[in-house]
């Protein structure tokens, strides 16, 4: 669990997700590469290509060109902070924000707060920025709930409206005060540049409590951002674990908790750029790329919801998942999930063969549940496709929850299924 703690604890946004990988891959050997670069790959070769800072795709070469390809994303529904965001009020300095995905809002009150996330820097060249991966490295904000005195009814359920509720306070103003660009010159001093050179920000505010071990045997993992850095982390220590014998793939997905739909997401032509590369810097015709992808396989890594011990009747009576006893198989008819028969089977096979504990979930038949990366990127690839992850408990919330053992049965998966 120390490493993956480690990797949890960095990733306080997207690009330091992509940040920590890179880290990680460098580490194993794995060569950087430019997405508009000239590519010289060579079998046995191990590469990675970030994509606009907060995504990346990483590949190993191996003697038979066929694609195994694991794939997760790196965002996580959160506050982000707007341009020219101070406010004041009641003495304290407040920042706008903008929720980013289904966050539960409740969860994100009374915690010790983060920033980070990409600040761009003027350069000599308009069109080429510098743009910097940023945190504070501690707690700047807080959002403080309303006392019950004030507000008697808030155990029995209080909505909370984003623009008045969840405004984080970062600094108490004790005398007149005039903002004058205040949190971009914060933004200076800790980067060490000037105000003037800040262009524009992608800032996060993010849970700043560390992932621990909790319950009496230690058996829980409790941490933010397990929805899906479990799986981005999964998809890369399966990838430089595996010892395969074709195109071996982890995918880095970002914006999957806003629809996908972008330049970086699984609805984008990003995988399938990589992947054309591949096959023409090794020689490949258009024929065997496309046969390539059509008989090649994807595993689709996002969480999946465990029965909630306290909320069983929420749950499908044959289909519901529990914590710790091992990863998931997603599946919907509607296609909300892209698993099939026969790629169910093949993770039920790699699964029995090498001991991976494993189970099924649905969702209950009048519940409408979530949508993953898989559709998409499957779709977009005509490539057969399965959903799996860890089961949890407290899905978006600022910390979630999770069996410890459920996450070593994921890498190990993504292990297996590398040298498939």
């Amino acid at each position: 669990m120390k490493e993956f703690f480690s990797f949890l604890d960095r990733s306080v946004s997207p690009a330091h997700a992509v940040k920590t990988a890179r880290e990680y891959l460098t580490r194993h050997g794995f060569a950087e590469l430019s997405a508009s670069g000239e590519w010289e790959l060579t079998v046995g070769g191990k590469y990675y290509v970030p994509f606009f800072d907060t995504s990346l795709i990483a590949f190993t070469v191996g003697k038979d060109f066929s694609f195994r390809l694991a794939a997760g994303h790196t965002d996580w529904p959160c506050l982000r902070v707007k341009p020219d965001p101070e406010l004041v009020s009641g003495g304290c300095l407040k920042l706008n924000i903008e929720p980013y995905g289904g966050a539960i809002y409740s969860t994100w009150l009374d915690r010790p707060l983060g920033i980070a996330g990409l600040v761009s820097l003027r350069t000599k060249d308009p069109l080429k920025p510098e743009t910097r991966c940023f945190s504070f490295d501690k707690p700047v904000l807080t959002i403080p709930n309303l006392a019950i005195h004030m507000n008697r009814e808030v155990n029995k359920g209080v909505a909370l409206k984003a623009n008045v509720d969840l405004l984080p306070l970062c600094r108490t103003i004790r005398d007149k005060w005039e903002k004058d660009g205040y949190f971009v010159k914060m933004l200076a001093s800790a980067l060490e540049v000037s105000a003037e050179d800040i262009l524009s920000y992608d800032l996060c505010i993010y849970n700043t409590d560390p992932a621990q071990l909790v319950g009496l045997e230690a058996d829980f993992v409790s941490a933010p951002r397990l929805d899906n850095i479990t799986s981005v982390y999964a998809c890369l220590k399966g990838l430089v674990s595996a010892k395969g014998k074709g195109i071996n793939v982890a995918v880095l997905y970002d914006n999957e908790e806003v629809g996908s739909n972008t330049k970086q997401g699984a609805d984008s032509a990003m995988l399938t750029t990589v992947l054309e590369k591949i096959a023409l810097c090794l020689g490949k015709s258009r024929t065997e790329y496309l046969n390539a992808l059509m008989e090649g396989a994807l595993l689709s890594c996002d969480v999946a919801h465990a029965a909630h011990p306290n909320h069983m009747e929420l749950s499908d009576p044959t289909c519901q998942p529990y914590l710790g006893r091992g990863v998931v198989l997603k599946l919907n008819f509607n296609q909300s999930y892209p698993t099939d028969a026969a790629g169910t089977a093949i993770v039920e096979g790699l699964c029995r063969a090498k001991k991976i504990p494993y189970q099924k979930f649905m969702n209950r038949a009048d519940l409408r549940g979530g949508s993953t990366i898989g559709a998409m990127a499957s779709a977009r690839m005509t490539m057969r496709t399965i959903d799996v992850g860890v089961p949890m408990l407290a899905m978006h919330s600022a910390r979630e929850t999770m069996a410890a053992c459920d996450e070593k049965a994921l890498c190990n998966l993504a292990k297996v299924f590398f040298e498939a």
